[in-house]
């Protein structure tokens, strides 16, 4: 990926985090989970499905269903982002007037089903790449979990079932970013080693950084190229562009006064000021 793609992607995850932050206010949201996601799904909505504003009800697009459904600002921010919903309606989270809420709801445009209890949707993709695979169709399914949620019995029986089935259409991403609600995953139940595991279960599976868009690039291109099923441990971290939340087991769910969104909008935009300077230096 050369250095005008990435600084696009980071532009547009950067205006993501613009639109995810404002929700955690009155009432809050799950803001550190949100933003361990958003490169994760900037690089897939942007770069790597077949979804857009013109064929989110083809039966021939591609398909993203986003298990860890607490992770849905991310989703919304992405959706306004691309103009499939109109960025007021954020304004709109938890409100009785509009379906913005804590998690999924498919009267948003561009969610494909509902989602919040963890381990749920890796078999309703599972279900959706069969009826691909039987209909010799061409799309892909791709299932976003969290780390936390592979302590969900039914998520290792998806990926035995995907594996029996040889579902070469389907990919697992999993957002890696060490927490389970407030504690640490190794500190609760283990994960580790999960490659180890996935490959066990007959997954393609590749681990890489999911804040640098050119390994995502590398990843979810070799899914085109090698039969899966595929996994792909997306290492993140809780909170990512705010380092006074990051990696913090007390910033899974938040809910800030508006002095206190105010001050991390500006702590936002400061970090990434000093990023894109100090890349710009490297280029140099």
């Amino acid at each position: 990926m050369n250095q005008d793609s990435q600084t696009e992607l980071q532009a547009f995850a950067l205006k993501v985090r613009e639109r995810i932050i404002p929700m955690a206010t009155e009432g809050g949201c799950f803001l550190g989970a949100s933003l361990s996601a958003v490169d994760v799904l900037t690089y897939l909505y942007t770069s790597f499905l077949n979804i857009d504003k013109s064929n989110l009800t083809d039966p021939k697009r591609d398909y993203l269903f986003l298990s860890k459904g607490h992770d849905v600002p991310a989703l919304y921010g992405i959706f306004a982002e691309l103009g499939w919903i109109e960025s007021d309606r954020l304004a709109n989270h938890l409100s009785t007037t509009d379906h913005i809420y804590w998690h999924p709801n498919r009267q948003i445009p561009g969610v494909e089903f509902h989602s919040g209890s963890l381990g749920q949707l890796p078999a309703v993709s599972i279900g959706v790449a069969m009826d691909m695979k039987i209909s010799k169709t061409a799309n892909r399914v791709v299932c976003v979990m969290g780390d936390g949620e592979l302590n969900e019995g039914s998520c290792w029986e998806a990926f035995l079932v995907a594996n029996a089935h040889k579902l070469t259409n389907l990919i697992f991403v999993i957002d890696r970013n060490q927490f389970q609600a407030n504690m640490a995953t190794e500190d609760l139940i283990p994960l580790e080693p999960l490659v180890d595991k996935f490959k066990a279960f007959g997954m393609q599976t590749q681990r890489v950084n999911g804040h640098d868009f050119t390994q995502l690039e590398q990843a979810f291109e070799m899914t085109n190229t090698v039969p899966g099923p595929h996994v792909i441990i997306c290492d993140t971290v809780r909170g990512k562009g705010l380092p006074s939340i990051e990696a913090r087991s007390d910033r899974w769910f938040c809910n800030f006064s508006s002095a206190e969104i105010q001050s991390l909008m500006d702590e936002l935009h400061q970090i990434s000021q000093a990023t894109l300077t100090a890349e710009t230096l490297v280029v140099r």
